[in-house]
């Protein structure tokens, strides 16, 4: 038995290299094309929070934690529900055809963000940019559903999902250096970044999507809204949706916490890290950005992911969704769980852990339930979850924040409370706070988040999270009588 089993492993290990080995040109082609997406796009996605939203950031556009979630919301939308519809036309019309469109799209949209200052016209380059990567990604996971087997599909997605993650893991540094020499100069290096896609679409050929070629646009249209009404598939998406609802979180709120309370001053002194990793006329102390301490989420799965994917390619698709979302959960309330970045950052690692278990599981499901020349219209399916949870958890977490988590505003209510000065903008509160307290920053940070314990915004984000494993539970145990023992 024991000969037996020793043999086993090794072949499995090595089935996993040689898995990677076989995967067809295709594939590598449109990973490396998602890649330079990522990159783009996070070198704007990591720091967009910032800019929108922080009290005192130089060159900012200074709007409320409630305008940042409208834009949220709307560009959720527009970037998770649309490929529901450009899902069905990339199997219609081809999916290096639908990406060719994205990237001008794209490119059209970083421009728009780079030049407009106002709220609606700065909202409509965001919406801009959302249109182009939902029609992007059907036309991309399309090609690797097509290229993908039910054998290989967890080891392939997992090296998407890695691929992805590298292009995430270089949009902070680059996002930076950009800074470094202007707002601006953040887009319009992602908009030249993400044309270099249009030289990846003449190295490979198009897969064939299969399934029936006809139809006008219209027939299409109405081909992929019925057959989004498949019973399992709606209850899929409506439990995902918690799930994207928490997950954004850590994307869209956990940015503006790490400026507003996270010290990660002891990191920086126990680590010794260069000044291109810290936070710039930082008023209590040398601080990591916050781009790059959520940065750490992208380089755990960097290396890690392929080799979790593997783990759990046996696993049941639905149960390592399930164990996903309860790990995230517990990872996103030791994010926020105190001021101490030690914490902070153990929080990120362990939410990472729940998302390699988790979110890559997703589009693998629906991969390989997809029916033949269906499989860009599931992967456009794929958003809608994302779409409804990032949309709506937007507008919510906007909401919680600006109320129990923004620094100046509570700064704005301690001085109301407590000196009745009443006329302070929110670009002044905390000085003028440090100003009548007589003393530092640091000490009045720590008095507001004693006073207001922001941390507490958390545990409802969790709650939505666990709800959402629970309910996959019931799910899974639903499903498992109409598909086959390895989905």
């Amino acid at each position: 038995m024991s000969a037996t089993s020793s043999t086993v492993v090794i072949e499995e290990k090595e089935g996993m290299f040689t898995t990677l080995l076989s995967m067809s040109r295709p594939f590598w082609m449109v990973n490396i094309m998602e890649m330079f997406e990522r990159l783009a796009y996070y070198g704007v996605r990591v720091v967009i929070p910032i800019y929108i939203a922080q009290a005192d950031e130089i060159g900012g556009l200074h709007f409320s934690q409630t305008d940042k979630g409208l834009i949220f919301l709307l560009w959720a939308l527009f970037q998770s529900l649309t490929p529901m519809i450009s899902g069905g036309f990339a199997d219609r019309y081809g999916y290096k055809k639908t990406i060719a469109v994205s990237i001008v799209i794209k490119i059209a949209g970083y421009v728009m963000m780079a030049t407009q200052r106002e709220f609606w016209p700065f909202l409509i380059g965001c919406c801009v940019l959302a249109l182009g990567t939902a029609i992007f990604k059907p036309g991309v996971q399309g090609t690797m559903c097509q290229t993908l087997t039910k054998k290989n599909s967890s080891v392939g997605w997992g090296m998407f999902y890695m691929l992805v993650n590298i292009g995430g893991f270089l949009g902070p540094p680059l996002a930076h250096y950009l800074y470094g020499i202007s707002w601006p100069a953040v887009f319009y290096g992602c908009a030249v970044i993400v044309s270099l896609n249009f030289l990846m679409l003449f190295t490979y050929k198009d897969p064939a999507v299969g399934g029936v070629q006809i139809g006008n646009p219209l027939r299409v249209l109405w081909f992929t809204i019925k057959k989004i009404f498949n019973l399992r598939l709606m209850v899929f998406i409506f439990i995902m949706s918690g799930f994207w609802l928490m997950f954004m979180q850590l994307f869209d709120m956990l940015p503006n916490f790490i400026v507003d309370w996270v010290d990660s001053s002891q990191i920086v002194k126990d680590l010794g890290l260069p000044d291109w990793m810290l936070q710039a006329n930082s008023k209590r102390g040398p601080q990591i950005t916050q781009e790059w301490l959520i940065n750490a989420n992208a380089g755990l799965i960097i290396l890690a992911v392929v080799v979790v994917s593997w783990m759990v390619a046996r696993m049941r698709r639905v149960m390592s969704i399930v164990i996903g979302i309860l790990i995230g959960s517990v990872g996103l309330i030791l994010a926020g769980f105190t001021t101490s970045g030690y914490f902070c950052l153990i929080g990120i690692l362990v939410f990472s852990v729940g998302e390699m278990l988790s979110s890559p599981k997703m589009n693998e499901y629906l991969g390989v339930i997809a029916p033949e020349g269906e499989k860009g219209l599931y992967m456009g399916y794929a958003n809608i979850p994302q779409g409804i949870g990032w949309g709506v958890g937007s507008v919510f977490a906007g909401h919680v924040y600006d109320t129990a988590g923004d620094k100046a505003n509570l700064a704005i209510d301690y001085l109301a409370t407590n000196y009745n000065v009443t006329d302070v903008a929110r670009p002044e509160a905390m000085n003028k706070l440090v100003e009548l307290a007589g003393t530092d920053h640091i000490q009045v940070t720590n008095m507001l988040w004693t006073t207001y314990q922001p941390y507490e915004l958390w545990y409802q984000f969790a709650a939505i999270g666990i709800g959402s494993a629970v309910a996959m539970l019931f799910y899974a145990k639903w499903v498992k009588k109409y598909e086959a023992p390895d989905i």
